[in-house]
């Protein structure tokens, strides 16, 4: 956080007592100069918030001491109300338009240094308009209760579950951590959950536990995944088990964040990632630029009023990914004749096998079908014959696969060059904080590993 803090330049930290022991480190690495700190139990009435300050102090012991100055948030809102007037209030708001910027929204660093998204009010009140229009009456105004399991400083949830389900007075219940999934068992026991939003990881990890399957949640009405690809596999269970709709969509930081989705009560189609919200286009080009042909693989690239400004400070940067109004994300897709996107892989993901180009989404798809697989992350490898390998790391249940029973079934709907060449059994694959595989981590420590193991043989 210190590098997002210092890279955007700010000056208030509104932050959670529960972190305040990091303070001290970082604080001298920014401009910060005010601090204000918020009490997790801030809103609660007087009696629950009392317990919820004991346990943090005595049982958990998750209140450090706050060594640094800071001010306390009511006196901060107190201070707010005594100051206020009606013409600071005007002179706020003076020179703000749609193109103003709302916020530097961080790019998650999955695939480098992270960045600061320049987000303007516009980007953000159109992609809420956008993510609504495409749900119809799934979002009903005033009666939505969707459990948060992912951060909220996540774009996903930022915009969806903050933006999109308060804009409509519903009910966001707040899980701070997903994992293990068991977290979640007691909200939905003790609220009529209609919503779930999160990323593939999170609807297999409920679908393995046997409290959410043997009485999945009564009153959910739709669910919807996002931030890395849904399996096939994963979204035909999940409708199988709860008897509700789960669609894909797409999106990134850059776009606040969604491009495509899978309309909701119309034609979706499972593996795809849907058709263009509103007021946005979305193409696939060469490398050139040009558009593909229907079918064929090229990156895609998008057009609309929820593409962000540019990034904070980095204007190279920017004009590498913005180019002639275009967002250039990074991702290889495809479109079929009815105007549905498929996303093949990231292109920094992708594997080269003797030179055919190998994507791991599509190994990645074919493993999690595989009975006793719980998470799968396929990545490339040096290999001397083939320039890479195709390595598949798994996760497993109970009774859990065999290597061999994982390439014999991946052979009978794979080519064999993209096949794993390799099965490695593992007790848990590297995520970003909203449970996203990271391969690049992966294989970083793969290889790492493999210099050491090479060491040790020498």
């Amino acid at each position: 956080m210190s590098y997002q803090f210092a890279d955007s330049g700010a000056e208030v930290l509104v932050v959670i007592d529960m972190f305040a022991d990091r303070l001290p480190e970082v604080l001298p690495k920014t401009k910060i100069k005010t601090v204000v700190t918020v009490k997790i139990s801030e809103f609660f009435p007087p009696i629950v918030g009392g317990v919820i300050r004991i346990v943090q102090k005595v049982w958990s012991r998750t209140l450090p001491k706050v060594t640094v100055p800071h001010t306390k948030f009511q006196l901060a809102l107190a201070a707010g109300r005594k100051a206020k007037s009606p013409n600071k209030s005007e002179s706020y708001l003076k020179g703000i338009t749609s193109d103003s910027i709302a916020a530097l929204q961080y790019t998650g660093g999955t695939t480098g240094v992270s960045k600061g998204a320049m987000l303007s009010h516009g980007n953000l009140v159109t992609n809420t308009l956008q993510l609504i229009s495409m749900c119809g009456s799934f979002m009903r105004p005033g009666k939505e209760v969707v459990i948060t399991a992912l951060p909220l400083y996540h774009i996903f949830a930022f915009t969806i579950n903050l933006l999109g389900f308060y804009h409509i007075g519903g009910r966001n219940i707040l899980v701070p951590s997903p994992r293990p999934p068991s977290n979640l068992r007691r909200a939905f026991e003790n609220y009529k959950v209609t919503w779930l939003t999160g990323v593939n990881t999170l609807f297999n990890a409920l679908l393995n536990e046997t409290w959410f399957t043997d009485s999945p949640p009564k009153q959910l009405r739709a669910s919807a995944a996002g931030g890395m690809a849904l399996h096939e596999s994963v979204s035909k269970k999940w409708r199988e088990i709860t008897g509700t709709p789960i669609v894909e969509g797409y999106g990134l930081t850059e776009s606040s964040p969604v491009l495509t989705f899978n309309p909701l009560g119309g034609n979706g189609k499972d593996g795809t990632i849907g058709i263009p919200v509103p007021s946005t286009e979305v193409l696939c080009v060469d490398e050139k630029g040009k558009e593909v042909a229907l079918g064929e693989a090229g990156e895609l690239i998008a057009k609309g009023p929820q593409i962000m400004l540019g990034y904070w400070e980095k204007e190279a940067e920017t004009n590498n990914t913005l180019k002639k109004g275009y967002l250039y994300t990074g991702d290889i897709a495809t479109m079929d004749k009815d105007g549905y996107f498929t996303i093949v892989d990231r292109k920094k993901d992708m594997i080269i096998v003797s030179g055919f180009n190998v994507y791991p989404n599509e190994i990645e798809e074919q493993v999690a079908a595989v009975p006793g697989v719980t998470e799968v992350g396929v990545i490339g490898m040096p290999d001397d014959k083939t320039g890479e390998a195709v390595v598949a790391y798994v996760v497993a249940g109970l009774p859990a696969p065999t290597e061999e029973q994982i390439i014999v079934h991946c052979k009978k709907s794979l080519s064999a060059y993209k096949t794993p060449k390799k099965v490695v059994f593992v007790d848990e694959l590297p995520k970003s904080p909203i449970g996203k595989i990271l391969r690049r981590e992966l294989r970083a420590g793969a290889i790492e590993k493999s210099k050491s193991t090479t060491g040790k043989g020498a």
